[in-house]
């Protein structure tokens, strides 16, 4: 390690967080990290045995394809069901150290409801829409195990919102003409849920149990190399030294590690450990600090290569190739992080914010030579990706390229402990999104049994008047709602199940609509009262929570204004447009939001007063509109900015050369 790096993490030691509070934190507000600490040996060997066994289950069926489809998805559903009920306890005063008898019973019917499915796969088939009283049975418990499973994990909101889905399902001739419909009994309903793909086995469980796992994998092993730490140093010696760089620090570093990391509240506590003190000591107030680490790490979730996994989704659901996802998501997740970046860069030089001192750095040179080896996989990944290899294919080669690479230096090497440790690491950590998205295929099954997402389209519509803008803005409310306190993947699929297809009726495209609504679904995180995100950063920070939360959707202005952009210019989303059409909408836009910044922090070159924040703010909404008009309009207004911030630059020098003289 060089000399540098040394000093960095001195200089740190006693602002960091340590690991036992580190994990604190995240169990508060991220329910998904709350496991039980097994203290009886037995116990854990044998979730160490069924996490590898799982993830070991994954990466061969990825060479050698998956089982039947509803088999497939069975084994993995219940599976992750039996490690949930072993360690996550029912309540805040179940025993935390160990699984109880319940818990062990509980695990053993989510094996059963396995076993039916392989035993009798032939009779269900044949059966189909005649469910026998075993299916019927089977299916009831099913749908039991998924919500108690989801409420240890996921907590009670989505637990609350399946089963309202279910009341739905069996009340609707009771319910508002709005919302009604002919109604199921029981038996239908769970049978739905349980015999077919179109609910707890649908499209959510089906990625979960193909490409998130698989992906969630990869980054566990990433982890075990010490990856975090080449994210953070390299960001360090890029930009640490410029006005305000421990923020610029947490921007960048949040970026790369969102991008393969799920989960935004984990990717807070991982990287803000580091850099919300960093930020701090730099100047930055608490609330600030909490904040450019919330916005960072929810843009993680857009940025590509990997987006938290949701491109895979959204592929399947679009039935779009996913790189041409990966490849339209690029200048919108640039965009955002310019936003984020233009707000941190201009309040440091407002309040002459400086970076650290090139001696508390790491040198790049260092950094690579230590881990930049570890770069390789993500790099084949990468490759193949574009290569044309399937998801599933290239994030296997790229776990094994981890082990194979992680020999090249001692500090990053992986023993046989470890790659165990990586592979339970890796099942562990896909528990939470899995029951979200089983719990989610609740909700889905329930819409497509009853309509009811066509029901919530024209309910859209309808607030809407027919008013393309109007419509948005609906959208987007009705996106932030459904996505308050759910991780990245089941916001994408509730959203898109729900709100995109008012848009697409509307004429938008259907790529270009659920962009629109994972954007805002996401934003959730930042969004009082349930910001999720922002609250972990707050806790690091020592800040207020719903003042960290406004300031964060702030310095997230760019993600808010950016899905707009895109549907009016589907081209910045490479729609209908090569690569120089989208450049070039993609840099009006990105003025917009250096103007938005300004205008929202008040400074450009020098402090501006309220009728040039103004100006800038309206500079940046007439940006963004397409149209040669209005990009003339927006420059135009931009340049009067610049100019009367010139003037006043000169100004202000010559009356502080005057003084001096004096």
């Amino acid at each position: 390690m060089s000399n540098s790096l040394k000093k960095t993490e001195e200089l740190t030691e006693e602002e960091q967080l340590t690991g036992e509070e580190q994990r604190k934190l995240v169990e508060k507000y991220d329910s998904e990290s709350r496991f039980r600490n097994l203290n009886i040996p037995w116990m854990a060997r044998l979730i160490t045995l069924i996490s590898v066994g799982l993830a070991l289950f994954h990466l061969i069926t990825s060479f050698t394809g998956p089982l039947v489809t509803l088999q497939h998805r069975a084994l993995h559903t219940g599976v992750i069901l039996v490690l949930v009920f072993l360690l996550y306890p029912s309540r805040k005063n179940a025993p935390q150290q160990r699984a109880s008898m319940i818990d062990f019973l509980l695990a053993l019917l989510s094996v059963a409801t396995i076993v039916y499915i392989f035993v009798d796969y032939m009779g269900i088939v044949n059966r189909a829409g005649l469910p026998s009283t075993n299916d019927i049975i089977f299916s009831l418990l099913m749908v039991i195990l998924v919500l108690e499973g989801g409420r240890r994990v996921v907590g009670t909101g989505l637990t609350i919102l399946s089963s309202l889905f279910l009341l739905y399902a069996y009340l609707g001739p009771y319910l508002p003409r709005i919302v009604a419909h002919r109604g199921y009994d029981v038996e239908a309903i769970v049978t739905h849920l349980y015999l077919t793909t179109e609910g707890i086995f649908g499209t959510a469980i089906g990625v979960s149990a193909t490409y998130i796992f698989l992906f969630v994998l990869f980054g566990a092993f990433l982890n075990r190399t010490g990856m975090g730490q080449l994210f953070n140093d390299s960001a360090m010696a890029i930009s640490g030294h410029t006005a305000g760089g421990p923020a610029k620090v947490s921007v960048i570093s949040s970026g790369f590690l969102g991008s393969i990391n799920g989960s935004a509240i984990a990717n807070v506590v991982t990287t803000g450990s580091f850099t919300i003190p960093l930020m701090k000591r730099t100047g930055y107030s608490k609330n600030f600090s909490g904040a450019v680490e919330a916005a960072a790490s929810v843009g993680g979730q857009v940025l590509p290569p990997v987006m938290g996994a949701t491109a895979f989704i959204m592929a399947e659901t679009l039935g779009m190739p996913y790189i041409q996802i990966a490849i339209a998501a690029i200048i919108p997740a640039i965009l955002y992080y310019l936003g984020v970046i233009t707000v941190v860069h201009l309040r440091a030089k407002r309040h002459g914010l400086r970076g650290l001192s090139k001696e508390e750095l790491p040198s790049m040179k260092m950094v690579m030579k230590e881990r930049g080896h570890l770069l390789i996989p993500l790099f084949i990944l990468i490759y193949m990706l574009f290569g044309g290899f399937t998801p599933i294919y290239a994030a296997a080669w790229a776990i094994i390229s981890t082990v194979i690479v992680s020999m090249f230096r001692a500090t990053t090497r992986m023993n046989v402990k470890g790659i165990i440790q990586a592979l339970e690491d890796g099942t562990r950590n896909v528990l939470g999104v899995a029951m979200a998205c089983a719990m989610v295929g609740i909700i889905v099954g329930v819409a497509s049994l009853t309509g009811f997402g066509l029901k919530m389209t024209s309910a859209i519509l309808v607030l809407g008047n027919d008013i393309l803008l109007l419509t948005l803005f609906v959208t987007m409310f009705a996106s932030i709602i459904l996505g308050m306190g759910l991780p990245s993947i089941p916001t994408y699929i509730i959203t898109s199940s729900m709100a995109a297809p008012a848009l697409v009726e509307f004429g938008v495209e259907p790529f270009v609509a659920h962009m629109f609504v994972f954007y805002f679904g996401i934003l959730a995180n930042l969004t009082p009262p349930v910001a999720l995100a922002a609250f972990a950063g707050a806790g690091i920070a020592g800040g207020e929570p719903n003042r960290t939360g406004f300031i964060s959707l702030k310095l997230a202005a760019a993600g808010i204004l950016v899905p707009y952009v895109f549907v009016y210019s589907p081209e910045l989303l490479m729609q209908g447009t090569g690569v120089g059409g989208a450049i070039f909408i993609a840099i009006t836009a990105a003025l917009g939001i250096i103007a938005l910044g300004a205008g929202f922090e008040g400074y450009l070159l020098e402090e501006m007063n309220w009728p040039l924040r103004v100006i800038s703010v309206a500079s940046a909404i007439v940006l963004v509109i397409p149209g040669l008009l209005s990009d003339l309009i927006g420059f135009s207004l931009l340049a009067v900015i610049v100019v009367f911030q010139i003037i006043k630059r000169r100004s202000n020098k010559i009356t502080s050369i005057n003084s001096a003289a004096n």
